[in-house]
């Protein structure tokens, strides 16, 4: 129940829009695999998924899917499902024949579109809910019957258009527990719409980034945190350091000093860090300040600012003429002037374009 995803040189544009929705977008999702397209509001996200569904044309490109191209393929014929972030259930049936309308429509029997409504329901952890209305479920169970409606029409795509925006953080941590369990049972080829870096990183394979319709940057979860193609793929994926410079015979020179980038191209680059990577040391240090080795990078500075952010601090410390970010424990009790040094592993310094 998966296929191969290609999209091709994309162009979307709506008339009145100053700029195209989609504009020489290229994306390709390997079958049984889950791409997350994260980017803000208006960047041409649901768009993308609207093209793909064959419920928007687009200007130019293509969309193939399983090798097939699907430019002229109506949109109840590509094999698609779409999943959205109201649930778009109809209020007049049964949980369990929303869930087998897809086979109705097909021309299954009703004892037999029902028996296997019950199995997509089962599924979705929700045996024993087939004979409820729609107006008695909650949010996230809506949306997981909204799921399995999707699921049962046995699509070699899923859709899935921010479906769970709406829900609270412990709801919507079970539906990314219960995406798990579906993609073990039947592997769907899903691209996920969402604007949740924390929701792309916890349910897909590979992230997407897109602003203004082009896209930014694609690869694997690790690599959108750690490896960003540019400066401002770093910033979407939550970056807080960016320290700009040049390479010279893969060496990094800015305020901070000379920093090993082994691999770089010289010319002008922003080094960037994730702010996670960023160790802040007390009194003691274990390396001295201003010293580089095979292993790390150490600075001397003074603290600027702390702020509590849940489970973490971010603590913002002056180094020279560059301040930077870092996270530690909130049970560390970090101090405006303190003087402190930081710390970075060599590996975790990137340089990406301005």
């Amino acid at each position: 129940m998966s296929a191969e995803l290609e999209v091709v040189r994309l162009d979307k544009h709506f008339a009145g829009s100053p700029t195209p929705a989609l504009r020489d977008f290229s994306l390709h999702v390997a079958a049984g695999t889950c791409t997350a397209v994260l980017g803000p509001s208006g960047s041409g996200k649901s768009t993308l998924l609207r093209v793909i569904a064959g419920l928007e044309q687009a200007d130019a490109g293509h969309v193939r899917i399983g090798g097939r191209e699907m430019d002229e393929v109506d949109a109840e014929r590509r094999g698609v499902g779409m999943v959205f972030q109201r649930s778009l259930l109809f209020p007049h049936l049964s949980v369990r024949d929303n869930v087998a309308f897809s086979d109705r429509i097909r021309g299954a029997s009703k004892a037999r579109a029902r028996d296997r409504a019950e199995e997509y329901l089962g599924m979705v952890r929700l045996s024993g809910f087939g004979d409820r209305g729609v107006d008695e479920l909650s949010g996230g169970q809506e949306q997981r019957v909204a799921i399995a409606r999707a699921l049962a029409a046995e699509p070699a795509v899923l859709l899935l258009d921010e479906p769970f925006s709406a829900l609270d953080p412990a709801l919507r941590s079970d539906m990314h527990d219960l995406l798990d369990a579906v993609r073990s049972q039947v592997a769907p080829t899903i691209v996920l719409v969402t604007h949740d870096r924390d929701e792309a990183a916890r349910a897909s394979d590979r992230i997407a980034l897109i602003e203004h319709g082009v896209l930014l940057h694609e690869s694997d979860v690790h690599d959108a945190y750690r490896r960003p193609q540019s400066l401002r793929a770093s910033v979407l994926m939550g970056g807080r350091n960016a320290v700009r410079g040049a390479v010279r015979d893969g060496i990094h020179h800015s305020a901070l000093g000379a920093v090993p980038v082994p691999g770089a191209a010289d010319g002008t680059g922003v080094m960037v860090v994730r702010q996670e990577d960023v160790t802040v040391q007390g009194d003691e240090p274990r390396r001295a300040a201003g010293t580089v080795d095979s292993e790390a990078l150490a600075f001397g500075g003074v603290v600027e600012d702390v702020r509590i952010t849940g489970p973490r601090s971010e603590v913002q410390v002056r180094c020279g003429d560059v301040l930077l970010h870092a996270e530690d424990a909130p049970t560390r009790s970090r101090r405006i002037g303190e003087r402190v040094s930081v710390v970075i592993p060599v590996g975790a310094v990137h340089v990406v374009a301005e």
